[in-house]
């Protein structure tokens, strides 16, 4: 089994507003800011006053209990919703107007609860569906197999094999997506996103469904990724060894709305947290 990576202490200092980031980040602009989100669905409220920042290299955490509101933030970033009031900045840019492809385009990528690949299509192409953002050549060149058609394939074919590489799984391109295993599908979700190019990659509940090998072994990947890439990473998670091992800000939900913000420590010695989310063996969604 793999050992879990230490997380390095870290130190979170104040951004021009009530939020924190990790020390190494403050001297650049937050990648993501949220001010005053929220949304309505008729007269009930599921997200209300949401305010976030992550810092350009950090990984986050965003826990609660089941029906906490953690889904639908994710929703309202990548615009699946669009808020009914408040602010998304990401790298320092209003978000407002933008829909899903927009904000993909601009730099946020995710993935789902529940797996999303295309099973009938091999392993490499639903990574090269995610280099989308980066294929240059058109229709035409694509409908006559023209040379700037063959150019750009052998480019996405190559950058495919470079992602696959990050979970050793280049040895699987050929393979039926459906095919796979279920945490290998997992990874293949996450190297999917990881072809748009990010600049904040979202996991919702990566390590559903795994088990302490590959959670480990997950835990081991969300950090190399981050090291790699130079990208911000906020995950929902409800395996607490995985989110206090390696996040550096947590925030925590409960009925829609923040109850507490901090580094692990913080969150662990939280009563208000203890009390509605770690002290409860029924969480879970």
């Amino acid at each position: 089994m793999s050992s879990q990576p230490k997380r390095p202490a870290t130190k979170l200092v104040p951004v021009p507003s009530t939020n924190r980031i990790p020390e190494r980040d403050a001297d650049k602009a937050p990648i993501l800011e949220c001010r005053h989100l929220g949304i309505d669905f008729g007269g009930l409220t599921a997200v209300n006053e949401f305010d976030m920042a992550i810092g350009r290299t950090e990984i986050a955490g965003l826990i609660g209990p089941n029906g906490a509101g953690k889904t639908t933030v994710f929703n309202l970033l990548t615009k699946v919703y669009q808020p009914t009031r408040g602010t998304i900045l990401l790298d320092g840019k209003d978000t407002h107007g933008m829909n899903t492809a927009q904000v993909n385009k601009a730099g946020i990528a995710r993935t789902f609860q529940n797996i999303r690949l295309f099973d009938n299509l091999s392993v490499e192409d639903n990574v090269k569906l995610g280099l989308h953002n980066h294929i240059r050549y058109g229709m035409f060149s694509g409908i006559f197999r023209l040379p700037s058609y063959w150019k750009e394939e052998k480019i996405a074919h190559e950058r495919a094999m470079e992602l696959l590489s990050i979970f050793d799984m280049q040895g699987m391109a050929a393979a039926k997506a459906g095919s796979l295993p279920y945490g290998a599908q997992r990874r293949l979700e996450i190297v999917r996103a990881l072809g748009t190019n990010p600049s904040l990659l979202l996991l919702d509940e990566p390590a559903a469904g795994m088990n302490p090998s590959e959670t480990a072994e997950l835990m081991e990947n969300i950090v190399r990724i981050r090291d790699t890439f130079q990208i911000a990473i906020l995950l929902i998670e409800h395996d607490m060894s995985l989110v206090m091992g390696i996040c550096e800000g947590i925030c925590v939900l409960n009925f829609g709305e923040i109850i507490a913000k901090g580094t692990p420590e913080d969150i662990q010695n939280d009563p208000e947290v203890i009390r509605a989310y770690l002290g409860s063996k029924s969480e879970e969604g």
